[in-house]
């Protein structure tokens, strides 16, 4: 079970206001590529759960947000760290692609 939540583009601005860094997942069910760097999106959650939000966008469900950061490729993975991206990864990458990028962060 995913311990990442999804959330609407009306909940996007929400999540920039938050004092830790935040990753979105910019994702779709029917992408491939996506369900294999979901595990590693969980992983992620649980791993830095009390240093990083970790969150997930359907590009179908919740088009706007994914309009605003040219999203154009998925799955995407876009670092936040005051409301501002700080890093972005476009297709499957290693989990320590990820983590090395949340680290810079911390």
């Amino acid at each position: 079970m995913s311990t990442v939540a999804y959330i609407k583009d009306s909940e996007f601005d929400s999540i920039l206001t938050s004092e830790v860094p935040v990753v979105v997942d910019f994702t779709a069910p029917w992408c491939g590529p996506c369900r294999k760097i979901a595990p590693l999106m969980d992983k992620l959650a649980e791993d830095y759960k009390d240093r990083v939000k970790v969150v997930k966008i359907d590009i179908d469900a919740d088009k706007a947000t994914a309009k605003n950061y040219s999203i154009r490729s998925i799955p995407a993975v876009l670092i936040f760290k005051g409301g501002e991206v700080v890093e972005t990864i476009v297709g499957i990458a290693p989990y320590d692609k990820f983590t090395a990028a949340l680290e810079q962060q911390l």
